[in-house]
């Protein structure tokens, strides 16, 4: 059984798919799809609430959600702060996600009035690491952007994008955060999905992601803390070890405490992984969390492939879907259960 009644759930919400930056790292080509309207935005954080409501009193658990706000680049949704606003009247914890150039000094104070819990804008290294990344001249306005949101008093995270490109500057990174006064480093891994296909080629070893991670989180600078979202790094400073078929309590979250969703309303597993279950404008997303065969599927460890089939830490890992998904389709196999080909553990 669960250790816990609390549980976390996160919602991704890529507001747009509209960028400004064709970056090497992205996960999605990105373009012009059908987005939610105004109207389809409201009705979809009322269902989200209503689908919270109803699992605690059905199941007495008692959840934390919380909102991740990206794109594309979410400054670019005209409806970015209406949307805001109203996750903050419902009481939910937000974030914003974007690649920090379209931050000006009012942007940031706005965010700061609505009362973001963070905000975290993609550099890859160095400018001029950066810049071949993102595209020329981005650093300049990402680190200014980065300048206004710290004025604001905002919390503010570096992400950075492992890959061969920039795993020579990480010293680099860590000394660029406390320069520029940020209070996290975020690690990542590239998926190689959309622009990322391109440069598939660049993904790290196994050992490579192991002995990067382990320089960073050894790192010790005042003020500066690294973190990840990256189920397979959290496994470095996590001993649990569970039995095969455990329920899963932590680790890749597709299929057990978050979903994403779409500009045009698609219903994924994950950012990372496109593979998808519904969309909110035809489907309950409570049916989906509950009947989707995709989610059911992600939550059964004896239907995985590889290393994760029978590995003890499955239900606080799981390696990461969206690089396992991605990595598959590079081999023209669409198995979202394979195993994470990074696994260092």
């Amino acid at each position: 059984m669960f250790l816990s009644n609390e549980f976390d759930f996160l919602i991704q919400w890529h507001l747009t798919e509209r960028c400004n930056l064709r970056c090497r790292h992205c996960y999605q080509a990105g373009g012009l799809v059908d987005e939610l309207s105004p109207a389809e935005k409201r009705d979809l954080l009322a269902e989200i609430t209503e689908m919270l409501t109803g699992w605690e009193e059905c199941h007495g658990l008692h959840f934390t959600p919380s909102f991740n706000i990206t794109g594309g680049e979410p400054l670019l949704s005209p409806d970015l702060f209406t949307v805001m606003e109203e996750i903050a009247r419902l009481g939910y914890d937000q974030s914003l996600l974007t690649n920090g150039t379209l931050v000006a000094p009012e942007t940031a104070a706005r965010l700061a009035a609505i009362g973001v819990a963070g905000v975290q804008v993609s550099i890859e290294g160095p400018p001029e690491v950066h810049d071949a990344i993102r595209g020329a001249g981005s650093f300049a306005a990402s680190a200014a952007g980065v300048g206004h949101l710290l004025e604001s008093g905002l919390q503010v995270t570096l992400n950075a994008t492992l890959s061969r490109l920039n795993a020579p500057y990480l010293e680099d990174m860590l000394s660029l955060s406390t320069e520029l006064g940020v209070q996290r480093l975020g690690l990542t891994r590239l998926v190689p999905y959309g622009h990322g296909r391109d440069i598939s080629g660049e993904m790290l070893s196994p050992e490579e992601a192991r002995g990067l991670y382990e320089a960073a989180f050894a790192a010790s600078l005042p003020g500066l803390e690294v973190v990840t979202g990256d189920p397979v790094a959290a496994q470095l400073s996590d001993n649990r070890g569970r039995a095969p078929g455990s329920p899963p309590c932590g680790g890749c979250a597709a299929g057990v405490s978050g979903l994403t969703i779409m500009a045009d309303g698609t219903i994924l597993p994950c950012r990372r992984l496109p593979v998808p279950i519904g969309n909110v404008r035809t489907d309950s997303l409570r049916e989906v969390w509950a009947t989707s065969e995709v989610l059911t599927r992600l939550r059964n460890q004896s239907l995985y492939h590889g290393k994760c089939a029978a590995c003890a830490r499955w239900s606080v890992c799981r390696g990461c879907r969206g690089v396992a998904y991605a990595s598959a389709r590079l081999r023209e196999s669409d198995d979202y259960l394979a195993e994470d080909p990074q696994c260092f553990i």
